[in-house]
Parts: structure tokens; C-alpha cells; sequence
């Protein structure tokens, strides 16, 4: 755990003002039964973190349709700096969709600041797409588990 909180350090002070703290995150997790958080590891060497919401609270509908139920919700996501740019994030994401597709979500939401730094141009090159929704400042953004990661193959 303590390797986990420490990537956060690694990050740039403009990509520590996109995401919480590890620190904070698994924290926080302790007080949200819906939190589904695990660290990336490359080989033994703890290169991110990402969390979930496994069953977020729309109020009603609000912001995501009918058709999208279930959906998940990617709270957390961080690639250590130097393990950045180099598809970790991507295989990452990969095996997220490839869970919750198993587990019958039907898509997968998050949302991101704008701006120079910002995660927003990766997040659209995965395949997610804008909602046209802005909430608390950031842009949330949309996945269909149903069509991502098509060619997606799991490592034995």
C-alpha cells in the first residue's frame, strides 16, 4: 500500500491538480462500500492505481440513460510518470472493460478536467466519447462496454 501512495509523488503538479491522491482515494474507499479500487502492477513493481464505482447513484436518471444500466464509474485512474506513455494505461483499461463487460455493465463513464493538462485526448483515443455534460467543472465523458476493446485479448 505504501508503494501505491507514493506514485502519486511521481506525478507532475499539473496531473496531481486531475486526480486525488492514492492516499486519499483508498481512504475514501473505506467509506464507500460501492469502491472497487486496485493497484496496477507491472511484474511486482506497483506502476498505478485505478477505482470504480461499481454502482453509482444517478439521482434518478439524471445523467446517464436507461439503456446504459448497469453502468460503471471510473473514479481514479493514475499511471506513475515514468511508466506513462508506454500502453500500461491502455492494457489497464483493457482489463477494467474486460471485467465489468463479464460482469453485464453495459458501459463505463468518468469525467475529466480540461485543459493543457489533462488525461481528456487519451481517454478519446480509448474510445470513450464526450456526453456534452459538464459536472463540478469537469467533462464527463461515456464508454459502450459493448463495442470497446473488441479485439481485447486476456494474457494467460
Amino acid at each position: 500500500m505504501r508503494e501505491v501512495c507514493k506514485l502519486s509523488g511521481t506525478l507532475t503538479p499539473g496531473q496531481s491538480k486531475c486526480v486525488a491522491s492514492n492516499a486519499f482515494s483508498i481512504a475514501e474507499a473505506h467509506f464507500h462500500p460501492e469502491a472497487w479500487y486496485r493497484a496496477i502492477v507491472l511484474g511486482d513493481t506497483p506502476i498505478g492505481f485505478l477505482m470504480v464505482n461499481i454502482s453509482p447513484d444517478d439521482e434518478e436518471g439524471a445523467l446517464v440513460p436507461a439503456e446504459d444500466y448497469p453502468f460503471a464509474f471510473l473514479w481514479r485512474f493514475m499511471i506513475a510518470k515514468s511508466y506513462q506513455k508506454k500502453g500500461y494505461g491502455k492494457k489497464a483499461l483493457d482489463l477494467l472493460v474486460d471485467k465489468l463487460r463479464k460482469e453485464g455493465y453495459r458501459a463505463l463513464y468518468s469525467s475529466c478536467h480540461l485543459g493543457k493538462v489533462s488525461p481528456y485526448r487519451f481517454y478519446l483515443s480509448y474510445g470513450f466519447i464526450d456526453t456534452g455534460v459538464f459536472e463540478d467543472g469537469e467533462e464527463v465523458i461515456r464508454l459502450d462496454l459493448k463495442n470497446a476493446g473488441a479485439n481485447l485479448k486476456m494474457d494467460s
